[in-house]
């Protein structure tokens, strides 16, 4: 079912891609149109904005020859061909071919767009998890997952989804976690189209429809009003397991269409000088807060800190546009520049104050939120490419040790947690009760319900990576030998 639903939508993306090119051109069928190399010169073509060499004849030496250079373009932009092979594409394998797809479009589109998002990202939350952290007692794997969120270096798909879950929050209870059934009931895809063009949906109506007429009226005002391409149907998404990557090219869409929204030079400038002025604001108003509670119980600290967040993520709502703008490093304004170094500044301050305060929760409050943000790291860093399956074996036997070890301590923190006694010895609150309510609802909700759900995803994986191995090696070896040595080393080898 995924692989029919990824062909009718890459293809689809294709076609829309095609479209632009001189002359236009069409793929038909997917696996047997890019045997030949030339619509897949174009795609590349169009996407690059590049002339790449090619054969113009369609004999089975020019078509080689038109893949290669396909190939050897992209290795170019060093992007990893693992396991894609000339002779794969050339046969119209199904599972080569929509893996080459979908790193074309994971990098040409979600990637080159995700880039636009990283600074809009780098923001505080009152989630303990958001927070970078510093501690000691933080694990390898926990500082490396920190790394990844620094500006530029957030990962696309979590970009994509931090990005939607922006748009969707602007309209009640509309959660989105995942690139899957998240979008299943269609008010994901009418919230978005409802931030981008205020007016076009109903949305209190919406959540009485059904699953299917809420995705049929989405996409369909999605290609008459935004002139988005129809890549998905009902069908596609409103199932049990709807394909992530089918999901992902679709929803980029939308953020493509956000980026290219109109605005003029001086509007731009105004929103800048308005987004330095309130940073700016804030940065006073966190630094008088920090001397003013410094002699405070930790109660008092905390209570503070989340009133200023809450403040502080509701003010900034009016300034993620010029956050986010669509424009690179180098085509920014010195104002940009600055606006965004003051930005990262500021909120590299509220996170450092958060870890702080999370340092110096009361024992054994303290050692449980450590151990919190190591799970949620863990769970957090992107699994391993299974287009590298040798290396990607070695990767989910560790990961897979780690997490065990981790979930060992997971009884013995749930009770500590639920026995925890909240008063001093004047009877007075050690901790606020919103931040015991928040561990113990990652405890639950972020851990024990998704405990057995990420054990089998990573030991999935394993198996995935170990089958892609072997078939790799059974490949390598499915040939003829001719000597009693390669034999015997064949044999060896296996």
């Amino acid at each position: 079912q995924q692989e029919f639903t990824q062909k009718k939508t890459f293809t689809s993306w294709i076609n829309s891609i095609l479209a632009k090119h001189t002359p236009p051109s069409v793929i038909s069928d997917l696996y047997t149109d890019i045997q030949q190399g030339h619509l897949l010169l174009d795609l590349l073509e169009v996407l690059s904005g590049q002339h790449l060499p090619r054969e113009k004849g369609f004999n089975t030496f020019q078509c080689r020859s038109n893949i290669e250079n396909a190939l050897a373009f992209l290795k170019s932009r060093s992007l990893k061909l693992i396991n894609i092979h000339v002779a794969d594409i050339i046969e119209g394998k199904p599972s080569i071919v929509l893996g080459l797809i979908w790193t074309i479009i994971f990098h040409f589109h979600i990637e080159e767009l995700a880039r636009t998002l990283a600074c809009t990202y780098n923001q505080p939350s009152l989630d303990c998890s958001s927070a970078v952290d510093c501690s000691p007692k933080a694990s390898r794997s926990a500082k490396k997952s920190a790394k990844i969120k620094e500006r530029w270096k957030i990962s696309a798909t979590k970009a994509l989804l931090l990005w939607a879950k922006e748009q969707c929050s602007l309209h009640g209870s509309i959660n989105v976690t995942d690139f899957k059934s998240s979008w299943r009931s269609g008010l994901p895809f009418l919230a978005i189209i409802q931030t981008l063009r205020p007016g076009l949906v109903d949305l209190e109506k919406a959540k009485a429809r059904s699953n299917k007429e809420n995705l049929k009226e989405a996409f369909r005002i999605a290609e008459l009003e935004l002139n988005i391409p129809r890549l998905l149907e009902p069908e596609d998404v409103d199932i049990m397991n709807p394909d992530e990557k089918s999901i992902m090219t679709y929803v980029a869409q939308f953020l493509q269409y956000s980026r290219n929204l109109p605005e003029s030079e001086e509007d731009m400038q105004e929103k800048v000088r308005e987004a330095m002025s309130w940073s700016a604001a804030q940065e006073k108003k966190l630094a008088k807060l920090l001397i003013d509670t410094e002699n405070e119980t930790y109660y008092q600290k905390y209570k503070e800190m989340m009133s200023f967040i809450e403040a502080f993520n509701q003010g900034k709502n009016p300034f993620l546009p010029v956050l986010s703008s669509k424009r690179s490093e180098a085509e920014l304004s010195e104002g940009q520049k600055q606006m965004r170094e003051e930005w990262d500044k500021l909120i590299s301050q509220i996170n450092e104050w958060k870890v702080k305060l999370d340092q110096m929760l009361p024992s054994p409050l303290d050692s449980i939120e450590a151990w919190l943000q190591e799970v949620e790291h863990l769970q957090a860093e992107d699994l391993p490419d299974l287009q590298d399956p040798f290396k990607a074996i070695f990767v989910f036997r560790e990961i897979i040790v780690m997490f065990k070890g981790l979930m060992d301590c997971f009884d013995s923190h749930l009770d500590t947690l639920q026995s925890f006694k909240n008063e001093d010895e004047k009877n007075m609150p050690l901790v606020l009760p919103e931040k015991l309510e928040e561990m113990k609802r990652r405890l639950f909700s972020n851990i024990r319900f998704t405990n057995s759900n990420t054990f089998l995803e990573y030991h999935y994986g394993l198996c995935s990576a170990i089958a892609n191995e072997v078939m790799l090696k059974l490949n390598i070896w499915d040939m003829k030998y001719g000597t009693k040595e390669s034999v015997e080393s064949l044999l060896e080898n296996w």
